[in-house]
């Protein structure tokens, strides 16, 4: 009885070693394999983002003197009208 008490408690033990070195080897392969794909191709996602930046700002690329107007119309007003800055005036006797 003892016997086979033992001889089921070594086979759980060595199942258990079984999965703990294949999760081991499938951890190491993800890593050495699909690790370095994934921050491969974000790498050269980030790279293609860059030089469309420089693409683009290469081409709004101004001579000097030329005349531009840009009107930044993200800012958003306090008021609804341009008065200009307000100024709080003293009266004087």
């Amino acid at each position: 009885m003892i016997i086979i008490a033992i001889i089921l408690y070594l086979t759980n033990f060595i199942k258990t070693l079984l999965i703990i070195a294949a999760f081991y080897f499938i951890g190491k392969l993800v890593f050495r394999w699909l690790v370095p794909a994934l921050l491969q191709h974000t790498v050269k996602n980030m790279q293609q983002k860059m030089e469309q930046k420089m693409k683009d700002q290469q081409r709004s690329y101004r001579r000097e003197g030329d005349v531009t107007i840009e009107n930044n119309r993200h800012k958003k007003s306090h008021g609804s009208r341009d008065d200009g800055e307000y100024v709080d005036f003293e009266e004087v006797e």
